[in-house]
């Protein structure tokens, strides 16, 4: 599955992702396209994105001593957050409307896929794959790799996972909105602890510690 022959997040069609980061609505719908039913595999509150770090958010930084890489990382809310506590960060994402939106607000991002070159190779001190980024680009074993790739030997990738321990699911995905606006279909993934904890191992890395926070699902990666 190649990157350069399918859509990226949310992206073509109707455009729905962009028009929710501008604010013309703020819930968007993730669908497999292979499923018969319309039920969304998950609905996303985009004004959490458009927000300022919860505290949540903010836990995933403490202990953080160096520059922090945030893959995917739409209007910027953790490259915001990470400056604030006097950390060196960079956010990259695919989005021409997300990037826009984060250096609006003067900050550091870059639009750039995380599978090309990017500044500081091998020496950040932490990358995060947050809000359900582990699913960016449909192989999450190629994601992981490349954030071995990144890090500094005694980095630590910061992921969030599904609920499902279990889960290990690799889609064709469109968002959707409200209002019926439907992107093109991308590839996509969603993994629990357990799925990542098997891929991490196979490039490199191992799972350090797990934890559940408000609701929401985590894993600390640092190099085997």
């Amino acid at each position: 599955m190649s990157l350069a022959t399918y859509g990226t997040f949310g992206s073509g069609g109707g455009e729905p992702y962009a028009r929710a980061l501008r604010r013309d609505d703020q819930v968007l719908y993730l669908r497999d396209v292979q499923s018969h039913s319309e039920l969304p595999s998950s609905a996303m509150n985009v004004s959490r994105w458009n927000d300022d770090a919860d505290a949540v958010d903010l836990s995933l930084l403490n202990g953080l001593d160096g520059a922090v890489l945030d893959i995917g990382c739409g209007p910027g809310r953790m490259v915001k957050a990470a400056m604030n506590l006097g950390l060196t960060a960079l956010g990259i994402d695919v989005s021409s409307t997300a990037v826009e939106i984060a250096r609006e607000s003067g900050l550091m991002v870059l639009g750039r896929s995380v599978f090309e070159r990017l500044p500081r190779e091998g020496s950040w001190a932490a990358t995060l794959l947050i809000d359900g980024n582990i699913g960016i680009g449909g192989d999450p074993s190629a994601l992981l790799a490349r954030c071995a790739e990144l890090l500094a030997e005694d980095g630590v990738a910061i992921v969030e996972v599904s609920a499902d321990a279990s889960c290990d699911h690799v889609y064709d995905g469109t968002i959707v909105d409200i209002h019926g606006h439907r992107s093109d279909a991308f590839p996509w993934a969603e993994i629990g602890s357990d799925s990542l904890e098997q891929r991490a191992e196979q490039v490199g890395l191992r799972v350090a510690q797990s934890w559940e926070t408000d609701s929401r699902f985590f894993c600390r990666l640092v190099k085997a």
